[in-house]
């Protein structure tokens, strides 16, 4: 991701929240995301970044219609595992079922995998049970933990899933599937045939 694209990414996720987390947390929170200011923390985050967090974008047609992150497992008080967390994967609204989210699982589960973390961590909302089928079928299993997602003073629970990374995931990575620039920007993306059950949101970004 560069600083260009971050309007783009911002309106992804703003639209990805109004439409997937509808009735799931409170509407007056979802109603007041500003695109302006969600491309303002993206641009700080590019700006300040230590390079642990690796970015994808789809595109198609030049246009961004999809974006993914992961880094180091964050764990509550701030301290770091030997897990990655995929902090955030969001396709637009308008984009869900062609292909997009799959594509950027796939190739930000490999990037993991070849950055060497021997899981990848997740956090989805428990009700959100479409993100969680998308999930299930990339691969991810819940592991146990649950914990409270707290918005505007409403805890939301989530829930934990977790995939273990392989060497073959490593390898695709090696083999480049998709340019990428440096760790801190971005894989760009071009998914082109529509395929089914293509949609994903993650919590925590």
């Amino acid at each position: 991701m560069t600083a260009a694209d971050c309007e783009a990414v911002a309106a992804v996720r703003i639209e990805g929240w109004r439409t997937a987390y509808r009735g799931l947390i409170p509407q007056p929170y979802l109603d007041g995301l500003s695109v302006e200011r969600d491309a303002e923390r993206r641009r700080e985050y590019l700006a300040g970044g230590d390079g642990s967090v690796v970015d994808a974008v789809a595109e198609r047609a030049g246009e961004v219609i999809g974006w993914g992150c992961y880094g180091p497992y964050r764990e509550d008080g701030g301290g770091r595992t030997a897990d990655g967390e995929l902090y955030a994967l969001y396709v637009h609204p308008d984009q869900w079922s062609t292909g997009a989210g799959r594509l950027l699982t796939a190739e930000l589960t490999a990037r993991a995998a070849a950055d060497g973390y021997p899981r990848l961590l997740l956090w989805v909302l428990k009700a959100n049970d479409r993100a969680r089928r998308f999930y299930e079928r990339a691969g991810f299993t819940p592991d146990g933990a649950e914990e409270d997602f707290v918005v505007d003073g409403v805890a939301v629970p989530e829930v934990r899933y977790a995939m273990r990374l392989s060497a073959t995931a490593a390898a695709d990575a090696s083999r480049g599937r998709a340019s990428a620039t440096s760790r801190t920007s971005t894989a760009r993306l071009s998914p082109s045939s529509p395929s089914p059950s293509t949609q994903a949101s993650a919590t925590r970004q």
